[in-house]
C-alpha cells in the first residue's frame, strides 16, 4: 500500500489514546486501573445543589415565560 507506514502510525496512536490502550498500559506497568474519587467535604453537597439551583432555575423560567409569552399572543391576539 502506499501509505501504508502512516496507516499504522495513525492505528497505534488511536489505540495508545483508546480506553483498552490505557488499561493495557496500567496494567502492564502494574498501577491501579482505577481512579480514586474526590473526597467530598461537609458542604459541599449544599454548594454543588445551590450551584445547580443558580444555574439551571434561570434558564427553566426564561423557558418558560417565553412559552407563556408565545400562547398569550396566539390564543388572546
Amino acid at each position: 500500500m502506499l501509505f501504508q507506514k502512516k496507516i499504522d502510525r495513525a492505528m497505534e496512536k488511536l489505540h495508545e489514546d483508546s480506553d483498552a490502550g490505557r488499561a493495557e498500559r496500567e496494567h502492564a506497568s502494574g498501577e491501579s486501573c482505577e481512579q480514586e474519587k474526590p473526597e467530598l467535604e461537609k458542604g459541599d453537597f449544599l454548594a454543588m445543589t445551590i450551584a445547580a439551583i443558580i444555574t439551571i432555575l434561570p434558564v427553566a423560567i426564561l423557558v418558560l415565560l417565553g412559552l407563556a409569552a408565545i400562547m398569550y399572543f396566539t390564543l388572546v391576539h
